[in-house]
This record gives C-alpha cells, structure tokens and sequence, in this order.
C-alpha cells in the first residue's frame, strides 16, 4: 500500500528527531544530553520526542527493529539446500565484501562505538537487543523447523548464529575505534569469517536446510 500523507509526515518527523539527536549524543555524549535538549534542537515539545521515542535509548538505537529481525530474515530467504547457519554467513561475507556501513564498515563508526562505551545505559540497551535478536532467531528457527515448544534445540543453534554475527560486529567495532581501515578490515573480517565457519559443528551448520519453496 501506497504511504499517506500523514504516515509519511510522521516517519519523516521521526527520522529528523532521531538524526538530531544521534547529533548531539556524538557531539557531547549520550549521558549529557537532555530530552528537552533533544526537543529544542529539533523545533518540537519534549511530549513529541515521547510520543516517537518512549525511552532516551531508543533515540539512539533507532533501527533496532530492523536489526532484531536481520537475522530472522536472512534465515526465511535462504535458498533451496541451504542450512540457516549457511545463509546468515553468505549474508555477512556479501555485507563484509562490500565494505558496507550497515555492518560498521565506515569512516566515522569510531564516534558510535565510543559513544556506547561511554554510556552504561547504551550498553545495557545493547545487551538487550543481543538477547532479542536471539529470542526473535529463536523463534524463527522453530516456526521454519515444526520443532516442538520444548525442543531446546532452536534456541541452542540460534546461539551460535548471533554469536557468528556478534563476532563480527564486535571484531569491525574494535577495528574501526583503533582507527584501522575500512577496507583493510573488510579482508580481516573475511578471513575471521572462515575460520568461525570452520569451528561450528556440522550439527549447526546442517540445521534448518531448505527442502522446498
């Protein structure tokens, strides 16, 4: 469905709100700046950052929703013969290949990671969005599988997948705050990606392989 007016007002309002705020949050850390801040900076109430924004972390960490679900997405289109391990990987090496940004590859990331490292309340919220990617991959896997709601299995074999893919934002984000090369850490992080590869047991890297369309 075509985007309406008002929805589309409302996104674009949200997103200008957000990037201010990412603004000032790099500029003067994440504990210093104020919601009322935020507002004036923005040219709206402090009512408005809450009615889009119910938590100051969620200013900061405002494409958490897409990235709780990446995993989840990448697993359902993966192709025929492929495990849901496989396909998480192939996803990363093509992300990882393409020195992309989504995956921290980019001048400037330092100043993120630096801002949650200097913020307990950022950290924390990190934290919690591991263990909701985890629950979320969790989920997915036992939904693509039929395995019973007491199959311990889903969860075990979507911890190993988010710790592939904490593996490598942890490794580009220790990389990048060094101040090391984008580029150069694109090639690191592909051969890191081959040795995790070689480390996971064929019981996690055969799991969830599609059958059919």
């Amino acid at each position: 469905m075509a985007e309406g007016l008002r929805e589309r007002k409302k996104r674009e309002t949200r997103q200008r709100i957000s990037d201010i705020a990412t603004g000032l949050f790099l500029e003067h850390g994440f504990v210093t700046v104020t919601i009322a801040e935020v507002a004036e900076a923005a040219d709206v109430s402090v009512n408005t950052v809450y009615n889009y924004f119910p938590a100051k972390e969620d200013l900061f960490f405002d494409r958490s929703a897409g990235v709780v679900e990446q995993l989840s997405r990448w697993v359902r289109g993966r192709d025929v013969g492929e495990s849901a391990a496989r396909a998480v990987l192939r996803e990363l090496r093509a992300e990882v290949e393409a020195v992309s940004p989504r995956i921290g590859l980019m001048e400037g990331y330092d100043r993120f990671m630096r801002c949650i490292h200097e913020a307990p309340p950022l950290r924390s919220r990190l934290w919690s969005l591991q263990q909701e990617i985890h629950d979320h991959l969790a989920a997915t896997l036992r939904e693509e599988t039929g395995a019973a709601d007491a199959d311990p299995l889903p969860g075990l074999i979507a911890g190993q997948i988010c710790w592939v893919h904490s593996e490598v934002f942890e490794h580009v984000g220790r990389e990048m705050v060094a101040g090391r090369n984008p580029d150069e850490v694109s090639r690191e992080v592909l051969a890191l990606l081959d040795d995790i590869e070689e480390l996971l047991s064929r019981n996690v890297l055969n799991y969830a392989v599609r059958d059919h369309r």
